[in-house]
């Protein structure tokens, strides 16, 4: 869909497709910041589906020494949710960190699709062993995909220029576009969407009370591209 210039900017539910694929959520009951418990999944689980959300993959943080998750703390987790009306799977958000590195060389990490993994690192700067571990996601036949790269606003466009060019691609925040975490982060939005930086998009939803957003108008300038975006990521998670 594509919507008229001249009229008043759709809300964020507008914008979400039937069939729409959500690849970066918190869902998984009790495991991370994210949903606390079973009822409080399934009640997130609800009221995705009916903005039009028709898959959701759960990805858990893992975090040494914070969110200490592994395969089988999600895989339980998974387990006490997979009987919903949604195709639920999961996989996980990994911090860019030391210890991640052996999981990649064993091959071991939980993917989207295969190969595709979500990795998130902090709010202040990259680690120095940032590029190294890329690197190694890389030669190890995985696709890096950077969480939110949208709250890196430390990072330049020509850093994240180069960043694109050893083979990451960027997912950004569907909650981003409403405004949801300021100014200065819907700024380096509107900026990666121009430079056509930004490949797919995910609610990385971690409570109800966020469930909000949805209700909100798109305070992003160039719709038609954050459009293309939607579409490319249920295109290829499907």
């Amino acid at each position: 869909m594509i919507f008229n210039l001249f009229k008043s900017k759709p809300t964020l539910k507008e914008l979400i497709p039937n069939g729409f694929v959500d690849i970066h959520s918190h869902i998984l009951p009790g495991i991370d910041d994210g949903a606390k418990d079973v009822e409080d999944s399934l009640k997130l689980i609800s009221k995705m589906k009916k903005i039009g959300i028709s898959k959701i993959i759960g990805t858990p943080h893992i975090y040494p020494g914070v969110y200490n998750n592994s395969f089988e703390t999600i895989s339980k987790a998974f387990d006490k949710i997979d009987n919903t009306e949604l195709d639920i799977s999961f996989a996980a958000e990994y911090f860019i960190c030391e210890e991640m590195i052996k999981e990649i060389e064993k091959k071991s990490l939980l993917t989207i699709k295969n190969k595709y993994v979500l990795v998130e690192t902090n709010f202040m700067s990259l680690p120095k062993n940032f590029f190294d571990i890329i690197f190694k996601l890389r030669t190890n036949g995985y696709q890096p995909i950077i969480a939110h790269p949208e709250r890196y606003t430390y990072l330049s466009l020509e850093q994240f220029f180069k960043l694109k060019k050893i083979g990451c691609q960027f997912q950004l925040n569907l909650f981003t576009t409403t405004g949801f975490y300021g100014l200065r982060v819907l700024d380096l939005a509107n900026k990666l969407i121009n430079k056509k930086l930004i490949n797919f998009v995910g609610s990385d939803i971690h409570n109800l009370s966020t469930m909000i957003q949805f209700d909100n108008k798109i305070k992003i300038s160039e719709i038609q591209l954050l459009e293309k975006i939607i579409e490319n990521t249920s295109n290829t998670f499907n």
